[in-house]
Parts: structure tokens; C-alpha cells; sequence
């Protein structure tokens, strides 16, 4: 028999031999469709893409139209309409101190770019001592080494850090842990005083801090408040330390404001941007930044100041053309509004269908993501032993009820895309709570 060639990520190729893999051979609004045809619901949007559903018409439109006018065409030295209109909406979209946009492929090579120009701020502005970069524990900015140097993600670093760029890891906020005593109500971000001893201590080496603003994704959608954020940007400012919003995850939309700084009513010296701006039909991200970053790297040829950085699709025409209608949408279906009432209902309904269970530690939610953390002992907080691989549990389960729920440790979240009904959203919280009590009872 011979061997499977593909290779996917994130994923122990062994498990397949047990859990086969899930093949999907279409997609058609919120569901995916597998090779026999037994339909599911996509509750994570595919990877927190896929916002107004599979094969739509509007972006299906926009991208055939213009893949029969120009494909591709390299980005340096030339420039083409879908890239110039995008980079003014996104002007356009964002607080006037964001003015400047540079194109990149996906999330981590976004992440690499900022970082990449916050150290060459730095040199060409005679600060070369500043060269470190500060994240928070739990943090995650994507796979790439530059990226994985400001996340705190154990698991994802521990094997490369011999051959990872030296950072700085800070304890960041866990208010369902809060070792405060606090609860969200009465939070004051207490816990900053980790990152206000670290940047007062080092700021002499700091040029930039990462952050995923007001809610940590990969750490099982750990929300915090935006005082934090408020605190953070105050200190930074202070000691002259960029500030970086890693967007890609929460931007358009998914917070309940089309992007976390507005909802939290701080503007970064650096946003990052991916993953929902072309509604999961093409890689694309896109890096903000300021007047103040931008005038650094500019004069003459021989100033040899120049930003040199490149991707081979930076600017592709097709992924721009997808993400201006995209935009487009949001404008033209009033999407912020339409969605209230559709997350306040998934907010609800996964309150009452799962807060009374045994195993349940707390439910979380902001904006259109809702979270239920599964835990050993819920007066205790005690985790379950990872190695029970409860949420994977509930994950292979709920595909048997039809619904797509990728798990994150113990933490099963509910994504799905914004063009999901009301109904909808029942039928994927009750095949969740049907998965769950197959696993925990």
C-alpha cells in the first residue's frame, strides 16, 4: 500500500492511522461537505477565515473577474489598481495615525515584517542597542522563527529556540486564573505589573512589544480587558517602545468592532493584519504603521535606507481584488450591526445549554467567539491530564453530529461564520453539547 505523501500541520501523522483524516471535497455557506457528501457546519470559519461563507457568489465573482484581467505581476517598482484601493480603504478603515500599509503572504510573515521594521527603525534612527522584542506567555504570532521569538507558546518553540532569535517572554493576563483573587468585573489589569517592571528594566534594549489585543487565540481564546491595553500603550509612549497589534485573528469584525484597537480605544504603532480580509479565499496580510516608521526608511539611493523586503505574491492583484469586496461587503450588509444580535444569541444559548455541566470551568465571550473550557474539578479549577485529549475527544465526536469544532487543549470555541442564522447557531450548539456528552457524560 503506498504511504501517505501529504504532510499536514500541526498534526501527529500517527493519530491518522486511528482518526482518519477529515477529506472535504466542497463548501457552500456555513458548511463543508466530505467526499461521501455528509455536510458540517464550519464553527471555526476555517481557521478563522472564512467570514461570509463558503464558495460565495460576490467573491467568486470578484475573483474570476479579475483573474481574467491580470493573475500576478511582481510588486517591486510596479503597482496595479486592487493593491492601491485596498491599502486606501484600510487608511481609511483605521485611527489617521495608521497611514502606511505593506503587503505580505500570510499572519507570520506580517508579524516578521513589522518586527523587521521596528529594528530597522532603530538602526536608521541611531538606537542600535534597541533590538530586542517583548510578547506575552500564551501569545502566538505564527510559525515562522522571527514570529515564534515573541510567542509564549511552549509547545510551538521549545524544539527551535537553539536557532530562534533571543526575546523576551513577560507573564501575561489569565483572568479565569486570575491570581489576583479578581474576577472580570473587577479587574484593574492588575497583572501588568509584569510588563511594567520588564519595560522599565530593559527599555534601553526594547524596540517593540507584540500583543494579541484583548484576546490571546491560540491560548483557547483567553480574553482580557482593554486597560491592559490602555496601561500598555501609556508605558510604551513613556519609554519610547513600539506598540504592535497582531489583528490577524480578531480583526475584521470578530470582537464586535472591526478591529480589537477600536474596541479598546488604543492606536498601535504597528498593526498586523490576515486571515478574514479576503474571507478565507486567498493568503494575504497586511502590516499598518506610522508617518514616524515609514520617514525612517526614506531618502536618497545612497542612504542605503531602503526597506528591503520581499515576498514573490506581495500585492497579488487576486487577493487584493477579493479583499476590496470584501470590504466592500461590510459596508454594503452594515456587517457590525448584523452581527450583535447573532453572537448575543450564541453567547446565550451556550449558557444555557452547557453552564450547568460537570465538567465545565468557565464560558467565555467577546464579540462573535464564545469559548467553554472543560476542566478536571471546577471549583478547583484543576485541568484535566492533557494526555486524556478531552477536547480532541469532543472534536472527533462532534463531526459525527455535523459540526466542525477544532479544538485548543480542553477549550472547545464556537467561530463560525457572520453569514450563520440564529438557528443555526442552535444546531451547532446542540451538536457540541450532544459531542460533549458523549465524552464527559
Amino acid at each position: 500500500m503506498k504511504k501517505q505523501a501529504l504532510w499536514h500541520p500541526v498534526t501527529q501523522m500517527k493519530d491518522v492511522e486511528e482518526h482518519p483524516l477529515l477529506k472535504i471535497a466542497s463548501g457552500k455557506g456555513i458548511y463543508i461537505y466530505d467526499d461521501e457528501g455528509k455536510s458540517y457546519i464550519d464553527g471555526i470559519s476555517s481557521w478563522w477565515t472564512n467570514i461570509f461563507g463558503h464558495a460565495n457568489p460576490r467573491i467568486t465573482e470578484a475573483l474570476t473577474k479579475q483573474a481574467s484581467t491580470l493573475e500576478h505581476v511582481l510588486f517591486a517598482g510596479v503597482t496595479h489598481g486592487p493593491a492601491e484601493e485596498l491599502a486606501d480603504r484600510l487608511v481609511a478603515l483605521t485611527p489617521d495615525e495608521l497611514t502606511r500599509v505593506f503587503f505580505a503572504g500570510d499572519g507570520a510573515s506580517a508579524v516578521e515584517v513589522a518586527m523587521k521594521m521596528s529594528y530597522g527603525y532603530r538602526q536608521n534612527t541611531g538606537q542600535p542597542e534597541k533590538t530586542k522584542f517583548v510578547g506575552l506567555s500564551d501569545g502566538y504570532h505564527g510559525d515562522t522563527l522571527g514570529a515564534l521569538s515573541v510567542c509564549g507558546h511552549d509547545f510551538f518553540s521549545d524544539l527551535y529556540r537553539p536557532i530562534m532569535p533571543e526575546n523576551i517572554s513577560v507573564q501575561g493576563p489569565d483572568c479565569y486564573r486570575c491570581p489576583y483573587g479578581k474576577t472580570r468585573e473587577t479587574c484593574e489589569a492588575d497583572c501588568f505589573e509584569h510588563m511594567e517592571r520588564t519595560l522599565h528594566e530593559r527599555a534601553h534594549e526594547i524596540t517593540a512589544v507584540f500583543v494579541e489585543p484583548l484576546g490571546q487565540g491560540a491560548a483557547g481564546w483567553r480574553f482580557y480587558p482593554a486597560l491592559y491595553l490602555q496601561k500598555l500603550r501609556k508605558l510604551t509612549r513613556e519609554l519610547d517602545i513600539h506598540l504592535a497589534f497582531d489583528e490577524i485573528a480578531v480583526g475584521f469584525g470578530r470582537l464586535g468592532s472591526m478591529f480589537a484597537m477600536d474596541k479598546a480605544g488604543v492606536v498601535p504603532d504597528f498593526i498586523t493584519m490576515s486571515k478574514s480580509i479576503t474571507s478565507g479565499t486567498l493568503a494575504l496580510s497586511a502590516v499598518m504603521t506610522t508617518d514616524a516608521v515609514y520617514d525612517a526608511f526614506y531618502g536618497e539611493f545612497s542612504d542605503m535606507k531602503a526597506f528591503m523586503h520581499s515576498h514573490t505574491y506581495t500585492g497579488n492583484p487576486l487577493a487584493c481584488a477579493v479583499a476590496n469586496t470584501t470590504l466592500s461587503m461590510f459596508d454594503e450588509l452594515d456587517v457590525i450591526e448584523t452581527n450583535k444580535p447573532k453572537y448575543q444569541h450564541m453567547r446565550r444559548y451556550a449558557a444555557e445549554k452547557f453552564g450547568d455541566h460537570k465538567h465545565l470551568g468557565e464560558i467565555r465571550s467577546c464579540g462573535f467567539i464564545s469559548c467553554l473550557e472543560f476542566v478536571e474539578n471546577p471549583e478547583t479549577k484543576a485541568a484535566f491530564d492533557w494526555k486524556k485529549r478531552i477536547g480532541f475527544q469532543i472534536h472527533r465526536a462532534a463531526l459525527k453530529h455535523g459540526a466542525f469544532l477544532r479544538n485548543m487543549g480542553d477549550v472547545i470555541y464556537f467561530l463560525p461564520p457572520y453569514v450563520i442564522t440564529e438557528d443555526e447557531i442552535t444546531t451547532l450548539i446542540d451538536a457540541a453539547y450532544a459531542a460533549t456528552t458523549e465524552v464527559l457524560g
